[in-house]
C-alpha cells in the first residue's frame, strides 16, 4: 500500500506507479468518490464527448481519418454511454 503526504495546502500527489496502475496519463482527469465509511475510491474519470463532436470531426479538411472499425467502436461506445 502506498502512503501519500498531505501538503500544507491540503493536496496530495499520486506517485507515478499509482497513475500507471490507473492508466492515467498527464493531462487526464481522475475521479474521486467518497465512500460512506470515510474512504475514497479513486479511478480514471470517464471520458466525455458527444456524437456532435464526432460528426464534426468528419468534416475537417486534413483532419483525422477513421477506419470503419474505428467509427464502429466510437458509435458503440457512444451508445453505451462510454463517450
Amino acid at each position: 500500500m502506498a502512503t501519500l503526504t498531505v501538503t500544507a495546502k491540503g493536496q496530495i500527489t499520486l506517485k507515478q506507479e499509482l497513475l500507471r496502475h490507473l492508466k492515467v496519463a498527464p493531462g487526464q482527469k481522475v475521479a474521486v468518490e467518497k465512500l460512506p465509511d470515510g474512504r475514497l475510491m479513486v479511478g480514471p474519470a470517464p471520458k466525455t464527448g458527444s456524437i456532435d463532436n464526432f460528426i464534426g470531426s468528419l468534416e475537417q479538411k486534413g483532419g483525422p481519418r477513421f477506419t470503419i472499425a474505428q467509427i464502429k467502436k466510437f458509435t458503440e461506445d457512444a451508445w453505451a454511454g462510454k463517450r
